[in-house]
């Protein structure tokens, strides 16, 4: 298996996964990725509100970049 690590970045916040995830595949890596990045975006909708920000996940290995996840959230209250 290779390890593979998830880093944050939500606007101009970088959060480096220094520990990583033993993963058997990249399609894994893919739902590690999405799943994350689900749980990041409810908590964004809730906790701010849902302004507008978006968010990514940059999954990598150690010959580097695999794959990158990104959201947009961007809710507008008419009442």
């Amino acid at each position: 298996m290779t390890r593979y690590y998830f880093d944050l970045r939500e606007g101009d916040i970088l959060v480096v996964d220094e520990e990583g995830l033993e993963l058997p595949d990249i399609e894994s890596v893919h739902q590690q990725a999405a799943k994350s990045l689900l749980d990041m975006a409810k908590d964004a909708v809730v906790e701010r509100g849902g302004r507008m920000q978006w968010m990514a996940i940059d999954a990598r290995d150690d010959e580097g970049p695999v794959l990158q996840a990104k959201f947009t959230i961007d809710i507008k209250k008419f009442r």
